[in-house]
């Protein structure tokens, strides 16, 4: 298999639509036959019954999908319940975790302005955040878990993005720092 080949699996890898030719001639900066050429290697590749991954063509593009082989198993894992997305109040109390850490749970809630037992108990039920000490008067202190680097693709809570770059609004920004000056006083006494 060559660079362009690898490419082009790499594409359609990353695509939830099958893909023309056109669009990878396009994506890949390379001629149709190329692609042709490229997408025929990749077919080698995957060979039917080779691989888990096999190449098929779809509507007009190509596509990869799973051997029918592992059907069976591909039922039975994608039956298990879905986790919910996370609520904009779970999200924001993980976000106050993963950049304040370790916090409690009563600094979480001077920060959000809202009780956050509830936010705090489904993101430790869901394994993002985990208790790590409690504070001089008891109260549990969180920080995140090793399932929230991974599921955030980090290699340590390090890598969070820059808080720096977030561009709010006038009037967020005016609220937000109220309530972070209002939390680091308090955290501060």
């Amino acid at each position: 298999m060559n660079d362009l080949s690898r490419t082009v699996e790499a594409l359609l890898f990353l695509s939830p639509d099958p893909v023309s030719i056109a669009d990878l001639a396009e994506a890949t900066e390379a001629t149709e036959g190329q692609i042709a050429e490229a997408i025929e290697l990749l077919s080698e590749d995957l060979g039917e019954g080779r691989r888990g991954i096999v190449l098929r063509v779809i509507g007009g593009g190509f596509a990869l999908a799973s051997d029918p082989a592992a059907e069976g198993a591909a039922r039975r894992l994608l039956a298990k319940p879905r986790t919910p997305p996370l609520t904009p109040a779970q999200a924001e109390t993980l976000a106050i975790v993963a950049y304040l850490q370790p916090v409690s749970r009563p600094e979480i809630a001077r920060i959000r302005g809202v009780s956050s037992e509830s936010a705090v108990q489904t993101l430790a039920d869901r394994g993002l955040i985990e208790e790590s000490g409690r504070s001089q008067f008891g109260a549990a202190i969180f920080k995140t878990s090793d399932l929230f680097e991974r599921l955030f693709g980090l290699s340590g809570v390090d890598q969070l993005p820059d808080p720096s770059q977030f561009d709010p609004t006038p009037e967020d920004e005016r609220e937000l720092r109220e309530r972070l000056l209002k939390a680091g006083e308090q955290r501060a006494e």
